[in-house]
């Protein structure tokens, strides 16, 4: 540093001071009586953490003049977290403006006030800013210092803060960039990757677009430029949602530029202007000169000389000015280009050593040696740090194993216990289950074969007999003893198909009907769709649906007497199953005095109900059972059971 430099650097922030002094008074008037009113408040509070001021200022971090008077009130009154804070967001907009030697001195006094508190959140974020203006002025030495000293602070933290979580987002992200500078892209990946991580879990929009856009650069010095691209635009996106106009420039510069890469100039020159119109909106000089340069390059590839030049020169010009070092190196090299294209090949040689001159003093062998040196010294003590935690935890392991051990074997125990008593538990419901299903057998066979059917039947083969109608006494023995062996033979299994319990059941509506001579019409109706031979049914399930239709409905009716049975698809998982009679209704069979009967029938009807519900237990769905009655013009004129009976079994199997 010169001897002017340093004396400037001296008496600046006395300077400040004075200026803020002068103007405070006069410029009081002008800030916002709110805003005022805020200082006041916060002053009489004296809030100790950086959350609280951001939650107030965070709107007003941008504005000089009102952090200015922060600074000013903060100092009166010995508020120093409150000096410290506006401080470090001055220092923040210096920087942006590229004014790098105020942005340091305003992070400097920051850090010394932050020290004198003891406060570590405002420690690591003073040093975060000091070495992120380092590294716009390309110090890449003083950079990693202060990045590394707010490290190893945030990481020495056992319950790191929300804001100590940002700083090492910070940290790591600036690592990453000073890995970039190395040409170390794959270790600058894996720090902006875990950057990455902290910023996603704080929903940080800021720290997501800066980490999308930096490994977008790492990428594209790798020479993946379709990838880059993308992260490039996922930057843009979360600085548009965050309205950062800084945030666009950089994002526009860095497109326009891999559609360079890629010779797509139409492309890139609106995208360009748009990076140079916004940077000197924003006025800062950093990216103005990027954006120059972009402009210029393109006019270059263009073979449009003359704006070319003009447009790299005003890069250049800045670049000195400012002391940009990076952009002069891009600037000198564009220029050689431009000098040989149009033949000035002196010219040409002069920029093209300016350029490696530079480029050698910004990245020389001893400072890449002493960034190396550092950076494995970093690495070498976290992972001694990460040794000694480990054998730590182990130390703590090992107490712990005996005891575990102990509660390991007694938990097995327990479980083993557990175990059994639940398979007894389990074995015992499958029993008291099993056994339910065998009295319900037992009970459906016994309302099937009950002697009152069988006597009636076989009295009304005799009548035949002896009546000497042989061949109506053949018929009807032959269909009896079919329906009988059919009723034994059902009754040994769980479920047959619908197939034979139709034909089951045409053999008892035709042994029933004897006994009405015959005047029972008797219809079955099957779906073309459905295959009775597949679909399977609890055994003799439709009997007592057919026999309350019989002895409820059309009994005592005098002619006309109709049962419908039909068959349908509801849906893919069920089957309809329709028995309808034409007979007097439920309300007037009601009135009709057969108790005994009643109580039969109405005991069937349960049991039938009990066998669907365990029968349903091996299906997806369950099953359904309705009672329609039907009247015609306000007078009853029979009734319609509808049985849904599920279709698709289950993958668990119910005990």
């Amino acid at each position: 540093m010169s001897i002017r430099n340093f004396k400037l650097a001296i008496k600046l922030p006395i300077l400040l001071c004075f200026v803020w002094c002068s103007l405070i008074s006069a410029q009081s008037q002008t800030l916002d009586t709110n805003f005022i009113k805020q200082v006041d408040s916060i002053l009489a509070k004296k809030p100790k953490s950086f959350t609280s001021l951001d939650s107030v200022f965070m709107p007003v971090k941008r504005d000089t003049l009102k952090m200015s008077y922060l600074v000013h009130k903060s100092a009166e009154l010995d508020y120093k977290v409150g000096e410290c804070y506006a401080l470090n967001a001055l220092g923040t907009f210096f920087r942006n403006i590229s004014h790098y030697e105020d942005a340091i001195s305003m992070h400097t006094r920051a850090l010394r006030l932050a020290r004198e508190l003891k406060d570590i959140e405002m420690e690591i974020l003073s040093l975060n800013m000091l070495g992120v203006v380092y590294r716009r002025m390309d110090a890449i030495r003083s950079a990693l210092d202060y990045h590394k000293e707010a490290l190893d602070l945030a990481d020495a933290q056992s319950t790191p803060s929300l804001e100590i979580q940002k700083s090492i987002a910070v940290s790591q992200n600036s690592m990453g960039n000073i890995y970039l500078a190395l040409k170390q892209y794959d270790l600058a990946l894996e720090q902006f990757q875990k950057s990455l991580k902290v910023e996603i879990r704080l929903d940080n929009r800021l720290g997501l677009a800066i980490n999308n856009h930096n490994i977008g650069y790492a990428k594209e010095k790798k020479g993946l430029i379709d990838e880059a691209l993308e992260h490039y635009q996922q930057s843009l996106v979360y600085n548009n949602e965050i309205n950062s106009d800084i945030g666009r420039v950089i994002c526009y510069n860095s497109i326009g530029k891999i559609y360079i890469i890629q010779e797509d100039y139409e492309t890139a020159l609106p995208i360009i202007n748009q990076a140079l119109e916004k940077a000197i909106k924003v006025n800062d000089q950093y990216y103005i000169a990027s954006s120059y340069l972009n402009l210029g390059l393109i006019q270059l590839k263009k073979n449009q000389l003359e704006t070319s030049k003009t447009n790299l020169e005003k890069a250049l010009t800045i670049s000195e000015e400012y002391n940009l070092k990076t952009s002069k190196i891009e600037a000198y090299e564009y220029l050689s280009e431009l000098h040989e294209k149009t033949g000035d090949l002196n010219g040409a040689l002069a920029y093209y050593k300016d350029h490696i001159k530079l480029e050698e003093t910004l990245t020389n062998e001893r400072n890449l040696q002493y960034v190396n040196d550092l950076i494995i010294k970093y690495e070498s003590e976290k992972k001694n740090n990460q040794i000694k935690e480990l054998a730590n935890e182990n130390e703590i392991v090992k107490l712990k194993l005996a005891q575990n051990k102990r509660t390991l074997i007694l938990s097995l125990l327990g479980g083993f216990l557990v175990a059994i008593i639940l398979f007894v538990l389990h074995r015992q419901r499958q029993l008291r289950n099993e056994k339910r299903i065998i009295t319900l057998e037992q009970e459906m066979l016994r309302n099937q074969m009950n002697p009152h059917f069988i006597f009636n039947s076989l009295n009304s083969i005799k009548l035949y007999i002896i009546n000497n109608e042989k061949e109506n006494a053949v018929y009807y023995l032959n269909k009896f003893s079919k329906l009988i062996r059919k009723i034994l033979v059902a009754s040994t299994e769980k479920e047959i198909s619908l197939e034979d319990e139709l034909e089951t059941m045409a053999l008892y509506m035709n042994i029933e009907n004897i006994r009405f001579s015959n005047e029972i019409a008797y219809r079955v109706d099957v779906a073309p769709e459905i295959n009775t031979s597949i679909i399977k049914v609890p055994s003799l399930i439709l009997q007592p649906f057919l026999e309350n239709a019989i002895w409820h409905g059309l009994s005592t009716k005098s002619d006309n007497k109709e049962i419908h049975l039909t068959v349908k698809r509801k849906d893919s998982n069920h089957v309809s199953i329709f028995i309808t009679d034409n007979g007097i209704g439920r309300n007037a069979s009601q009135k009709i005095k057969n108790d005994k009967k009643l109580k039969r029938q109405s005991v069937g009807i349960d049991i039938t109900k009990a066998r669907l519900e365990n029968f349903a237990k091996n299906f997806n769905d369950d099953y359904k059972l309705e009672i329609i009655d039907l009247y015609d013009n306000g007078k009853p004129s029979g009734t319609t059971i509808v049985l849904n009976i599920p279709t698709r079994h289950s993958n668990l199997k119910i005990a």
